[in-house]
C-alpha cells in the first residue's frame, strides 16, 4: 500500500483530498436532510423551512461566525451549540429513564464463522472488501495528510508504512472484537481542520472513543443535525489544495478533475481513486510521456482496467 500511495501523481493526490472535501460535505449535506433524493433531478434541495434541516443551517451558520472570528474549537462549539438549540426543537431528544453510562454492548465479540471459507462467494466478498478498504485508506491518508501539509517535497508522506501498519491492525482487531471495519476514517480532517499535526491528535481521539464506549448514551443525544455542519465545514477547509493543481496541462488536469468529481457522484473515495489514475494513464501514454507513468502506476491501471470486467 506504500507502493501504492507513493505511486499517486502529486496533482492527483491534491484532487483526492479535494474529492474527499466534496464528499464530506455531501455526506453532511445529506445527513441533514438539505439534500434529499429526487426522482426527476438525481437529488434536489430538502425542505428548509423546519425540522432537522434548519437546525443544520443554524448550527453552520454558528460554525461560519466563530471559524471567522477564529474562536479555538469553532467546530465543536458549534456542535455542542447546535444539540442545544435542537432542545427546544424537538430535534434534540432525552429519552425517558435517560442515563448518563452504560456499560458496552458486545454481542458478536470473537464469534467467528469459516463455514463459507471456502466458497467462490466467499473470495467475492472477500477480495471486494479488500479492494475497497485498500483505496479507502489510501485515499484518506492522501486527503488527510495533504489538507495537514504533512507530505514532503517529494509528494510522498513520511512515515506512511507506519500509519498503514496501525490501519491493518485496527481492521483485524475490529473483525475480531465483532465491529463494523476499523479503518482510517475521513473524518479525521476534521481533527486536522481544528489544527491536530500529530500522533497526539490520534491518541486523544482513540482516549476519547474509549471513553465514548462508556458514555454512548451521551454521545447519541447529539443530532445529526448538529454532526452535518461540521462535516460541511470541513468540506470546504479540504478546498485549498485544488488552487495548486496544474489544470493548465490536461493530462494532469483532466484526471484531477475525474478523482474530485467522482468521489461525491460515485460515493466513494476508492473510484475517484480509479478513474483518476485511470485517466492519467490513458492521457500520458497518448501524449507519449511515457516517463511520467511509473512502473507501479501500470500495475494499478491493469487492476482497475481488469476489475471493470469481473465486476
Amino acid at each position: 500500500r506504500e507502493a501504492i500511495i507513493n505511486a499517486i501523481p502529486a496533482n492527483l493526490k491534491k484532487a483526492v483530498a479535494v474529492g474527499i472535501g466534496l464528499f464530506i460535505a455531501l455526506i453532511g449535506l445529506a445527513n441533514a436532510g438539505i439534500v434529499v433524493n429526487d426522482a426527476g433531478t438525481v437529488i434536489g434541495l430538502g425542505n428548509l423551512g423546519g425540522g432537522s434541516p434548519l437546525l443544520a443551517l443554524v448550527g453552520f451558520i454558528i460554525i461560519m461566525i466563530l471559524y471567522t472570528l477564529k474562536v479555538p474549537g469553532s467546530i465543536l462549539i458549534g456542535i455542542l451549540l447546535t444539540t442545544i438549540i435542537g432542545i427546544p426543537m424537538g430535534i434534540t431528544s432525552i429519552p425517558e429513564g435517560w442515563k448518563v453510562f452504560a456499560s458496552p454492548d458486545a454481542p458478536l465479540l470473537f464469534k467467528f464463522d469459516f463455514s463459507s471459507v471456502v466458497s467462490f462467494k466467499f473470495f467475492t466478498v472477500f477480495f471486494t472488501f479488500l479492494f475497497v478498504d485498500i483505496f479507502d485508506t489510501v485515499g484518506t491518508l492522501v486527503g488527510v495528510t495533504t489538507q495537514g501539509g504533512l507530505i514532503d517535497k517529494n509528494g510522498n508522506i513520511p512515515r506512511v508504512k507506519q500509519a498503514l501498519l496501525a490501519d491493518a491492525v485496527g481492521t483485524v482487531a475490529g473483525a475480531a472484537l465483532g465491529t463494523s471495519t476499523v479503518t482510517s476514517y475521513v473524518e479525521s480532517t476534521a481533527g486536522v481542520a481544528a489544527g491536530g499535526r500529530t500522533g497526539l491528535t490520534a491518541l486523544t481521539t482513540g482516549i476519547l472513543f474509549l471513553l465514548a464506549l462508556f458514555l454512548s448514551p451521551l454521545f447519541l443525544l447529539i443530532p445529526g443535525a448538529a454532526t452535518a455542519p461540521a462535516l460541511i465545514m470541513v468540506g470546504f477547509l479540504m478546498m485549498k489544495p485544488v488552487a495548486s493543481i496544474n489544470f493548465d496541462d490536461p493530462t494532469e488536469g483532466i484526471p484531477a478533475f475525474l478523482a474530485i468529481v467522482m468521489m461525491p457522484f460515485a460515493y466513494s473515495i476508492a473510484e475517484g481513486i480509479v478513474y483518476g489514475v485511470l485517466s492519467f494513464v490513458i492521457l500520458k501514454a497518448a501524449t507519449g510521456k511515457f516517463k511520467d507513468i511509473t512502473v507501479v502506476t501500470w500495475i494499478l491501471f491493469a487492476i482497475f482496467v481488469l476489475r471493470f470486467f469481473l465486476n
